[in-house]
């Protein structure tokens, strides 16, 4: 791969930023355990005439959506990150995935939010059966090229995936994989099928974006929204509260806290963004739909 002279000072500038605290983390992960999954979901179970879903870590959630079967942002490796060599340069889980690559059921399309290396791990991708479909925010096809069929959508703009409407909708986040790859787009997905509606909103801070699907008279029964690496990023991740807010404005009548307790990412304690959701939700606890990784819930009908 050519590198320009622009780019090559760019990526100098930011090694001499960061490189020492991207050392020292690397090197505290060594001295820290890696914890299997408290949960184990068992989707041969799964009733394809319910919503069922199971967060198998940090933002990939299995969805059995009436028997349309989805992955999200899929990240099943032990460690995500630049690939040099044999080698992944990156953060490492605190905990192991709920069901590898190997124990998931056939899927009918994997949902890649943005390119961010925690959310689009390419390790993962690679080792998907080549017949699964993707649906990508616009910019991204090339990532995903190796799959049979790839729709790549802008904001607003639908597929049809086994009898369910998929649509990328607007989020408050960036897209670039690199420090130099701007034209790659983001969003999450608003998943419609038998009159029910899931939202997946990937990474984002706070926006009013979520609550134009209420004015649109979309029915929200779950929203699975990110709550964590807010410290000191909360320009581009929504914090607990924050979270808790959009599912409210969108009408969600349950919410999915997903994108915390698996990667350090940031400097708040690893337990405390599911603390703060639950605070926040206070007597309506009862719509938070599962909070440890490898929990399986599935929608009261």
């Amino acid at each position: 791969m050519s590198v320009s002279v622009k780019e090559l000072k760019t990526y100098t500038s930011f090694a001499r930023r960061f490189a020492g605290k991207f050392v020292r983390e690397r090197l505290e992960e060594r001295r820290t355990p890696l914890l299997p999954a408290p949960h184990r979901p068992e989707p041969a179970t799964w009733d394809d005439g319910r919503l069922t879903v199971a967060w198998l870590g940090h933002a990939t959630v299995l969805v059995n959506f009436y028997g349309t079967w989805l992955l999200t942002d899929p990240a099943l490796r032990e460690r995500v990150g630049v690939r040099v060599g044999a080698v992944t340069l990156g953060p490492r889980r605190l905990v192991r995935p709920a069901l590898g690559v190997g124990e998931l059921p056939a899927l009918d399309a994997v949902l890649v939010s943005h390119a961010h290396m925690d959310h689009c791990d390419m390790g993962t991708l690679r080792r998907l059966p080549r017949r699964t479909r993707a649906v990508v925010q616009e910019g991204n096809r090339d990532l995903v090229r190796r799959f049979a069929r790839v729709d790549e959508l802008k904001w607003g703009e639908a597929a049809e995936v086994d009898g369910a409407r998929v649509e990328a909708i607007e989020v408050n986040h960036w897209g670039a994989r690199k420090l130099t790859d701007r034209h790659r787009g983001y969003g999450g997905f608003l998943v419609e099928k038998r009159g029910r509606a899931l939202v997946f909103g990937g990474d984002t801070a706070y926006t009013e974006s979520f609550a134009r699907l209420h004015l649109r008279g979309v029915g929200v029964d779950l929203a699975i929204l990110p709550i964590g690496a807010y410290d000191p990023y909360i320009y581009a991740h929504a914090n607990p509260e924050q979270s808790w807010r959009m599912a409210r404005e969108m009408g969600a009548r349950y919410i999915l806290p997903m994108h915390h307790s698996t990667f350090r990412l940031s400097r708040e304690p690893a337990d405390e963004p599911r603390r703060r959701l639950l605070a926040a939700a206070g007597r309506e606890r009862w719509r938070v739909a599962l909070t440890e990784i490898g929990q399986t819930w599935t929608l009261p009908e």
